[in-house]
């Protein structure tokens, strides 16, 4: 008997695999998918919300227009030109660039203020839209869903982070960000084809990588390129040679860079953090228009977006969270966080933070066999501080967590970061401008770093400002080349 419905399920899942096997647009291969073509769109439409919510769109009209200009010749001539194409620039200082199923592709602001012509956006345009038709996310899908029970064990704790990052949207970035070696590799490919069918020269995109490997020592700078992406050098070489080849039968003079009209598209765009969404100085965060600012734990990142902040050290072993909780009071918000959060409250008190109404919670979130890992072991508690502190009839929610094992080597970063929060008074802060890209014309023959020097540019940036044009300090610019420099308040 055991047998006979062993071989039933056995053939019911080849039959599934079988009616499951879809032709790759890309590869022309046939291959198992779990999802098909009208899922990816319902998709994207479903987590295009969520992620304008948590990054915010850059209202630039000019921009948004080029990037949809391009990104739809460039579908055009895709692999999969029928679907419903969208392309958005987020406003975020990040140097990020990524693309969701169903046809969505996003660039953030600060990402367009690192390319140094229209040749490096098409390239990266091209590798983003070559995620969308090769059907990296359902392919990884599927991988995900072969691979499950292998898998499941070693999510879990990071699922619970991202529940009090609120998931629908930092679990986007963690879905959809991760590609594989080999999907990065085929999309550099696809990036070098789709750039060159529309005209440019894709030895830029090649050079794009040399900006991403200087980015790469900055903490936090590039998170899209993390340890599943190729080597920023490697890919620098693999792509000029796919670039070589391609243009092998064309003629090299006729595919376009345009540096100058590129630089003129983003001359007073924002670079780095907006102010007015908040930044960091001195290891304080502040926010001018809502006022208020805090202490961020010496040596921690901090990624900033409309929706939160979010505060880790680099072991990745602990998080905070700062956001709007839900409530008109401090009673309410309390009993929404327990419930959504499934806390275990400890210890609760109503404290004072700077003269603020508050509430502090101790908290205890046990994971469950039924939630993954092995049968019949609950998975290591994670502890959570909670602080909500009401200010300008709004509820301000902290979260501190880490593991119960973790906790305390935590807990003194949490509470003095909470404690911190208080109202900003000081008009420096509360007046401060962002700073903007400058587009500037050499005069004359000169170094960039003599450039830098001559248009007053601070010392202690150039070597930023350098990565920034895609050059080094000692490179000569002719007269007449237009460069990049820092507007506004630096």
């Amino acid at each position: 008997m055991f047998m006979k419905f062993y071989n039933i399920i056995y053939f019911f899942a080849i039959a599934l695999l079988i009616s499951s096997c879809a032709r790759n647009p890309v590869t022309g291969k046939k291959e198992i998918s779990f999802m098909s073509e009208s899922q990816e769109i319902a998709m994207g439409k479903q987590y295009d919300p969520s992620i304008v919510s948590q990054y915010g769109l850059y209202e630039n009209k000019a921009i948004q227009d080029f990037i949809t200009l391009k990104g739809k010749e460039m579908a055009a001539i895709s692999h999969r030109p029928n679907l419903p194409y969208e392309f958005k620039i987020l406003d975020s200082p990040v140097v990020n660039a990524f693309a969701v199923p169903g046809g969505y592709v996003y660039f953030t602001r600060g990402i367009m203020c690192h390319f140094n012509n229209e040749a490096e956006f098409a390239g990266v345009l091209g590798h983003e839209i070559g995620h969308i038709t090769a059907k990296h996310s359902a392919r990884q899908q599927r991988d995900q869903i072969l691979g499950q029970v292998l898998l499941m064990g070693g999510i879990i704790f990071s699922e619970k982070f991202r529940e009090f990052a609120d998931a629908a949207q930092q679990g986007v970035g963690l879905l959809f960000l991760k590609n594989s070696r080999d999907h990065e590799s085929e999309s550099d490919k696809l990036g070098v084809e789709y750039s060159t069918k529309i005209g440019y020269d894709a030895h830029q995109m090649a050079g794009f990588f040399k900006t991403l490997k200087k980015l790469g020592g900055e903490d936090g700078a590039i998170p899209t390129f993390l340890s599943t992406h190729p080597d920023p050098g490697d890919r620098f070489n693999k792509t000029n040679q796919m670039a070589s080849e391609i243009q092998k039968t064309l003629d090299p003079a006729t595919l376009k860079i345009n540096r100058n009209e590129y630089l003129k598209r983003i001359d007073g765009l924002i670079y780095g953090d907006d102010p007015k969404q908040g930044f960091v100085e001195n290891s304080i965060f502040y926010h001018p228009e809502l006022k208020f600012q805090f202490n961020v734990p010496a040596s921690w990142k901090l990624q900033n977006s409309p929706a939160q902040v979010q505060m880790a050290p680099a072991d990745g072993k602990a998080l905070l969270v700062m956001s709007l909780a839900e409530g008109n009071d401090l009673q309410t918000a309390k009993n929404k966080v327990i419930q959504d959060n499934k806390l275990s409250v400890l210890e609760s008190t109503n404290i004072n933070v700077n003269g603020l109404p508050a509430i502090a919670m101790l908290s205890e979130i046990v994971q469950t066999p039924q939630q993954g890992g092995q049968q019949g072991q609950a998975q290591d508690p994670l502890k959570v501080l909670t602080y909500l502190i009401e200010y300008s009839k709004m509820i301000y929610k902290f979260h501190g967590l880490s593991t119960k094992a973790d906790f305390n080597n935590h807990f003194s970063s949490f509470q003095s970061t909470m404690k911190s929060f208080k109202v900003l008074t000081e008009a420096a802060k509360l007046n401060k401008k962002p700073t903007l890209i400058k587009v500037v014309e050499a005069k004359s023959n000169a170094t960039l770093q003599q450039m830098l020097s001559s248009n007053n540019m601070p010392q202690v940036k150039w070597n930023e400002i350098a990565i920034l044009n895609g050059m080094e300090l000692n490179a000569t610019v002719a007269s007449g080349t237009m460069i990049k420099v820092l507007g506004g308040q630096l």
